[in-house]
C-alpha cells in the first residue's frame, strides 16, 4: 500500500482520527450566532443527531439529504457517523453558511459536499433570484436514504412547503426516511398559546398558515396540524410513530422545542 493510501487509510478510515489531527470543527460565532452560540450550536446538533439515530434508524453506510443546512450544525456531528460508504449532501440559501462548509468540512470529508442555492427568502436572502415553489433539488431521483429538514418549514409559506415536499418525494428512496420539524397547531397547541406560555404567538393567519409577524411572514410560521398530515399523504409517506410534539408552546418534558415528524416513503 501506498504512503498516500495509508495516511488516508488511517486519517479517514477512523470517524475520530480525522477530528484528533485537524481539530475540532466550529464554525466562528458570528455565523452560528441563530443558536445561541456555541454551546446550543452543539448541544442542538448533538440531541438531533441523536434523535436521527434512535428514531430515524439512520446508519453510518446511508445516503443524507440536508435541507436548509447552514452552518453545517447537523453537518459536524454527522461527520462522526458516517462511514465512507455513507454520503451527505446539504444545500442553503446563505452563501457565507455554505461557503464555510465548503471551506472547513469537506475538505476533511470528501464524502460530505455543500451547495448554495440562490432562493428568494423575505428574511434569509431577500436578494434571491430563484422561487422556493419552483426550485428543483440538484439531486437524481430515488437517491436518498434519510432526508431532514430542522427549522425549515416553521419559515416557508404553503405554496413552497408543497413543492418541497414533491421534490422529498422525489429525490427519496422507497422505504426512505423523513425527520421534519414544524410549529404545529392543535388544540393543545392553541390553548398553551392562548394562556400565553408559548414561545411563540401564531395569531395572524397567512393563506394557509399562521405567523408571528404580518410584515414578514417567515419569521416563524405554523401549521394546522391536518395540513401537515395531507402532506404526507398527498406524497406517499407513512408516519413512523406518534408526532413528537415539542415544548415551543410551553409543554414539558418533550424531545426538542419544534414538533418532530418522522415518516416513511412508501
Amino acid at each position: 500500500m501506498s504512503l498516500k493510501a495509508l495516511f488516508t487509510e488511517y486519517f479517514y478510515g477512523s470517524k475520530y482520527s480525522v477530528q484528533r489531527f485537524f481539530g475540532k470543527l466550529v464554525p466562528p460565532k458570528r455565523l452560528r450566532s441563530g443558536v445561541g452560540g456555541d454551546k446550543a450550536f452543539d448541544a442542538v446538533g448533538t440531541k438531533l443527531f441523536k434523535h436521527f439515530v434512535d428514531l430515524g434508524n439512520l446508519k453510518p453506510h446511508e445516503s443524507v439529504l440536508d435541507v436548509g443546512c447552514g452552518v453545517g450544525r447537523m453537518a459536524i456531528p454527522l461527520t462522526r457517523y458516517l462511514s465512507r460508504q455513507g454520503e451527505y449532501h446539504g444545500f442553503d440559501i446563505r452563501r457565507e453558511l455554505v461557503q464555510w462548509c465548503q471551506d472547513n468540512v469537506t475538505p476533511r470529508f470528501p464524502n460530505f459536499h455543500f451547495e448554495l442555492s440562490d432562493i428568494y427568502n423575505t428574511s434569509y436572502n431577500p436578494t434571491g433570484t430563484c422561487q422556493a415553489s419552483s426550485y428543483m433539488f440538484l439531486y437524481s431521483d430515488k437517491k436518498f436514504d434519510f432526508i431532514f429538514l430542522t427549522s425549515l418549514f416553521t419559515h416557508m409559506l404553503p405554496d413552497d412547503v408543497d413543492h418541497y415536499f414533491s421534490e422529498i418525494a422525489r429525490v427519496i428512496k422507497p422505504g426512505g426516511r423523513t425527520m421534519i420539524t414544524y410549529f404545529i397547531l392543535n388544540e393543545e397547541s392553541r390553548a398553551l398559546m392562548n394562556q400565553g406560555l408559548a414561545i411563540w404567538d401564531f395569531k395572524y393567519p397567512v393563506e394557509s398558515c399562521f405567523t408571528v409577524n404580518e410584515a414578514v411572514p417567515e419569521e416563524a410560521i405554523a401549521y394546522n396540524e391536518k395540513v401537515v398530515l395531507d402532506l404526507y399523504e398527498k406524497y406517499g409517506f407513512d408516519l413512523s410513530g406518534p408526532i413528537r410534539y415539542g415544548s415551543w408552546p410551553g409543554r414539558v418534558n418533550t424531545l426538542i422545542g419544534q414538533d418532530l415528524v418522522i415518516a416513511v416513503k412508501r
